[in-house]
């Protein structure tokens, strides 16, 4: 509890001296050298799709970043480093708010950290530690000030973290690969939802398309929400604007459910990984905001009493492997390719992968189990409250944390055919309980998994 008090007092410090940004820097390192850093911090962690918008259309189906006027890649320096103690390292990097961005959301996308860590806005710890495997965002426009803000990642070396996670390895890749900042409307697509799945008599898809979107004025505003949608062929199959109408500091969802016709031939598997191309845009004034790309695959995913993952309501025939991504994209497709011409259909990850590596999945054609970033092997079979972490009713936020951003993120491509809870074997009880209940109230039709149930309750199939 002291450190809580030296952090406090610490944080009112910065603020009394915000003015001078020059002292930020100096505090930051002298905080978390002396004191370290608070689990009960601010939370300022997400759980939705991971996406960026796009100002242009072309650069949207190129994921061409460098046109888009509010984004900032994230490449912080090494400023402080420790051999020993909870605070390993101290990243920062200065960036520069405009004016301009009052009438925006920022958001903070953070990956390939290469150790555990937790987030400081001008010297303010925004969220508690953060596991190194889960590419987590965060909303941070409450902890930026007009002009220059300093945000800092601190590497920490947190015991209980290591619990979590026990015997994971991620794979090597330059130090914060896919990490920036961007920008949205305060008028905005805040998350979004999509599938297509056979209508109810089974003759075409039905595209089901929900989005949600932000109003963080204080006043009532209109948007209109578009899509449209190209076959695997390149034709234009449907699109749609509707207008919404958000009161003040509201969110609300938009839901589109168009028929897509003549789409049987196009049913994705791992043996036909044909892709609809979808876009979804923002116009307000009939004037075009951002452009958000999606690939779309036709497949519905579901598991019998048998305790098979079925598609299309038939039993999907599974050879399994093993397999984290590599440390790129280019590489990733190649052992994916290679592994696919084995005879692999459905890899099982360890922890949440990077983006692209389901991007892969879908366009390549192959099934994946996705499991969230939790293993526990040590004191599995202690079922003791605190006997293993699964068990440990003081770690439940941090399963759940993990768990709901590994759906989130990731719960559009149609790769996935299941979610995992975590590896196995890595302990039963309460924590493992209320993260199987968090997905299924979802709704989602995939099977939740987890081996380590061992007979109980909390996992739909023996797997």
């Amino acid at each position: 509890m002291q450190t809580i008090a030296h952090l406090a007092l610490f944080c009112t410090f910065v603020q009394i001296k915000i003015m001078k940004r020059a002292l930020i820097h100096t505090f930051l390192l002298l905080a978390v050298a002396l004191f370290g850093v608070e689990r009960l911090a601010a939370q300022a962690r997400i759980a939705r799709s991971e996406f960026v918008c796009y100002d242009k259309r072309e650069d949207a189906k190129r994921d061409t970043r460098a046109n888009i006027d509010k984004y900032i890649a994230l490449k912080p320096s090494l400023q402080f480093e420790a051999s020993e103690g909870t605070v390993r390292a101290v990243y920062e990097q200065t960036i520069e708010v405009p004016a301009g961005w009052n009438d925006y959301n920022a958001y903070l996308h953070v990956e390939s950290v290469g150790a555990d860590y937790t987030v400081f806005v001008n010297g303010k710890q925004i969220t508690t530690p953060i596991d190194r495997f889960t590419p987590t965002d965060f909303y941070i426009s409450p902890y930026l000030d007009q002009g220059a803000n300093v945000v800092a990642l601190v590497i920490v070396d947190e015991a209980y973290m290591r619990l979590l996670d026990e015997g994971l390895v991620e794979a090597e890749r330059p130090p914060f690969a896919n990490c920036y900042i961007f920008a949205q409307r305060r008028l905005a697509v805040y998350d979004f939802n999509v599938r297509m799945s056979p209508d109810s008599l089974d003759r075409f898809a039905q595209l089901r398309l929900d989005v949600t979107v932000d109003n963080s004025f204080s006043t009532c505003e209109v948007i209109e929400v578009g899509y449209d949608i190209y076959d695997p062929q390149g034709k234009l199959v449907e699109y749609s604007v509707n207008d919404l109408q958000l009161e003040g500091f509201t969110r609300d969802t938009l839901s589109f459910t168009p028929y897509i016709y003549h789409s049987n031939p196009n049913r994705w598997s791992a043996e036909n990984p044909k892709l609809y191309t979808l876009t979804l845009y923002v116009k307000r004034s009939g004037i075009l905001w951002e452009y958000i790309p999606l690939n779309v695959g036709f497949a519905e995913y579901g598991y019998d009493a048998s305790g098979n993952i079925t598609l299309f309501g038939e039993p999907l025939k599974l050879n399994k492997s093993n397999y984290n991504a590599a440390t790129d994209s280019a590489a990733t497709e190649r052992e994916i390719r290679a592994l696919k011409a084995k005879g692999i259909n459905c890899l099982v990850p360890n922890y949440p992968q990077p983006k692209w590596f389901y991007a892969i999945c879908d366009r390549v054609g192959m099934y994946v189990i996705d499991t969230a970033a939790i293993s526990s092997p040590t004191s599995a079979d202690n079922r003791d409250v605190d006997g293993t972490p699964a068990n440990a009713p003081w770690l439940v936020e941090d399963y759940l944390r993990r768990v709901e951003t590994m759906y989130r993120r990731a719960q559009n491509h149609v790769c996935i055919i299941a979610f995992s809870l975590g590896n196995s074997p890595s302990g039963n009880g309460y924590n493992m309980y209320r993260a199987y209940e968090l997905l299924k109230s979802f709704g989602d039709s995939r099977a939740i998994i987890y081996e380590g149930a061992e007979g109980e309750w909390n996992t739909d199939i023996s797997y």
